[in-house]
C-alpha cells in the first residue's frame, strides 16, 4: 500500500494534474490512510507501555506519514472557500507533499533488506561521521586554496570562499559537474589535490562500513538456517517414530528388533549432553539389555 499512497505526490508535480479531490488515487490514498489510522490506533491502545510505543522509530514514521494527508486535506478545503493567504497555504502544502515521501520508510517494517541497511548505519555512525568531519576540513581547505589560486584571474568563477564550497564538494567526491572549475596553473593543482584527498578520504571508512554489513546479514541469513534446520530436526525423528509405528503390524522385524529401533528414534529426540558412565554402570547396563533381549524374544 506505500507505494500507493506515494503515487499522489508524484503525480502532483505534473503541469497536467488535475484536481486531487477528483483523481483517482486520491480515492485510493484515503482508503489506505483509513486503514493505516485504524491500525495505529489499534497497536497504540494494545501496547502496554504508551512510552516505549511513542519511542518506537517506526511508529513515529507511521505518525509522520499519516498526519500531512489531514493538513493537505484541511489546506485544500480551505483554498475551495477563497479565503486569503494562497501564496503562505501553497508554500506550506509543498512541504507537507515532502514529508509525505516519507512513508517509503514504512517498507522497512516486511524488508529484510532494508531492516540490514538500517542496522548497519546505526552500527556505523561514528564511521560516517568521521566522514563527514574530515569531507568538512577538505571542503574548507581545498575551497580557500582554489580562491585565492584564481583570485588574480578576471574569468575565475571563483568570487568568494564561499561560493567554492560548492565546487570542493563535488570535487572531492568525484562528482564534478563542471559549473565551476579552475582556469590557472594553480587552480588546477589545487583541483587534482582535491580530487585525490576526496578518493582516499571516501575510500577510509568503507571497508568499516561494509564489514558492519556483512555481519548483520550473515547473522541474519544463520538465524534464518538455524531456525530452519531445528525446525527441521524436531520434526523429523518424530516422524520416523510414527512411521514405524504405522508400519509395525505388516513389518517383518522381530519384538527385540523394533524396540531397539524405537529405542533409537526416542534417544534421537531428546538428545542431551554425553556423560561417561563409569565401569560398573556398563556392566549393569549390559546385563539389563541382555535381559531385555531375552524377554522379548520370547
Amino acid at each position: 500500500m506505500d507505494p500507493i499512497t506515494i503515487a499522489p505526490v508524484i503525480n502532483g508535480t505534473l503541469p497536467y494534474f488535475i484536481s486531487p479531490f477528483s483523481d483517482p488515487f486520491f480515492v485510493v490514498e484515503t482508503l489506505c490512510i483509513i486503514w493505516f489510522s485504524f491500525e495505529l490506533l489499534v497497536r497504540f491502545f494494545a501496547c502496554p507501555s504508551k512510552a516505549t510505543f511513542s519511542k518506537n522509530i517506526m511508529n513515529i514514521i507511521d505518525i509522520v506519514a499519516i498526519v500531512p494527508y489531514f493538513i493537505t486535506l484541511g489546506t485544500e478545503l480551505a483554498e475551495r472557500q477563497g479565503n486569503g493567504q494562497q501564496a503562505m497555504s501553497l508554500a506550506i502544502l509543498r512541504v507537507i507533499r515532502l514529508v509525505r515521501v516519507f512513508r517509503i520508510f514504512k517498507l522497512s517494517r516486511h524488508s529484510k533488506g532494508l531492516q540490514i541497511l538500517g542496522q548497519t548505519l546505526k552500527a556505523s555512525m561514528r564511521e560516517l561521521g568521521l566522514l563527514i568531519f574530515f569531507l568538512f576540513i577538505g571542503v574548507i581547505l581545498f575551497s580557500s586554496a582554489v580562491y585565492f589560486a584564481e583570485a588574480d584571474d578576471p574569468e575565475s568563477g571563483f568570487n568568494s570562499i564561499p561560493d567554492a564550497f560548492w565546487w570542493a564538494v563535488v570535487t572531492m567526491t568525484t562528482v564534478g559537474y563542471g559549473d565551476m572549475h579552475p582556469v590557472t596553473i594553480g587552480g588546477k593543482i589545487v583541483g587534482s589535490l582535491c580530487a585525490i584527498a576526496g578518493v582516499l578520504t571516501i575510500a577510509l571508512p568503507v571497508p568499516v562500513i561494509v564489514s558492519n554489513f556483512n555481519y548483520f546479514y550473515h547473522r541474519e541469513t544463520e538465524g534464518e538456517e538455524q531456525a530452519q534446520y531445528l525446525h527441521v530436526g524436531s520434526c523429523q525423528p518424530l516422524a520416523d517414530t510414527e512411521e514405524l509405528r504405522k508400519t509395525r503390524s505388516s513389518s517383518s522385524l522381530s519384538k527385540s528388533e523394533y524396540m531397539v529401533i524405537e529405542e533409537h528414534g526416542m534417544n534421537s529426540t531428546f538428545k542431551q549432553q554425553p556423560n561417561f558412565p563409569t565401569s560398573a554402570q556398563n556392566n549393569s547396563q549390559n546385563c539389563v539389555n541382555i535381559n531385555k533381549k531375552i524377554f522379548t524374544d520370547v
